[in-house]
């Protein structure tokens, strides 16, 4: 099996798999057909695991040879140890998530760092959208009506720093990006919120090292 370099990754999925260390221990929550487990396997030797309810997508990823189990990530989660990962990942999925506090906090007991992805609902594009138009805006990082988004909460960049001192957690890195339909990044430093269309943040525990 040749080493994946990760080109066919979505665009959050190689910024995650940048931010991974070469031999960690990787949980990976609605891990979709496994790629950037695949990935991580190939190019940098990464023990990892993941839990997806797609019944479709876990035969998939176990026909290349992953682990993968088929199952809800709050129920799952549960039932493993404390500190039994280095990198829990959750590649937007938290707006899709019912209880997004106790997956967090899930998230940061069975694993050392947490890194999380989302779109930011505070875009300028959306914000125009629903000033222009008056409605609910279905975009490129929002494509889906009111009546069959998956997601059922929106977050900006901002909201999600204020909840990190809610619940609390510690951000320790970020990176706010706008992708190029030629599979591009660019990253976004000037006014992030209003002017990034994603968002990447690891995270850990207040009292980790």
């Amino acid at each position: 099996m040749h080493a994946d370099t990760g080109a066919e990754l979505r665009f959050d999925l190689r910024i995650v798999a940048s931010w991974i260390e070469p031999g960690s221990r990787v949980l990976d929550l609605g891990c979709g057909d496994g790629r950037l487990l695949r990935v991580l396997r190939d190019a940098k030797n990464v023990r990892g695991l993941g839990i997806e309810h797609d019944e479709e997508e876990v035969v998939a990823a176990i026909a290349q040879g992953l682990s993968v189990i088929h199952g809800d990530i709050n129920q799952e989660l549960t039932g493993f140890p404390d500190n039994a990962f280095d990198y829990v990942v959750v590649s937007q999925t938290l707006q899709q998530a019912y209880a997004p506090t106790e997956l967090i906090r899930q998230m940061l007991r069975v694993g050392r760092l947490g890194i999380v992805s989302f779109p930011n609902f505070c875009y300028w594009r959306i914000r125009l959208q629903m000033l222009c138009s008056g409605h609910v805006p279905v975009t490129r990082e929002l494509p889906f009506h009111w009546y069959d988004t998956p997601n059922i909460r929106v977050l900006s960049l901002e909201d999600f720093r204020r909840y990190s001192r809610a619940v609390p957690f510690t951000v320790r890195r970020s990176l706010a990006v706008n992708p190029s339909a030629g599979g591009g990044l660019r990253e976004v430093r000037f006014w992030p919120n209003l002017a990034a269309s994603y968002g990447i943040f690891m995270i850990s525990g207040t009292q980790s090292g």
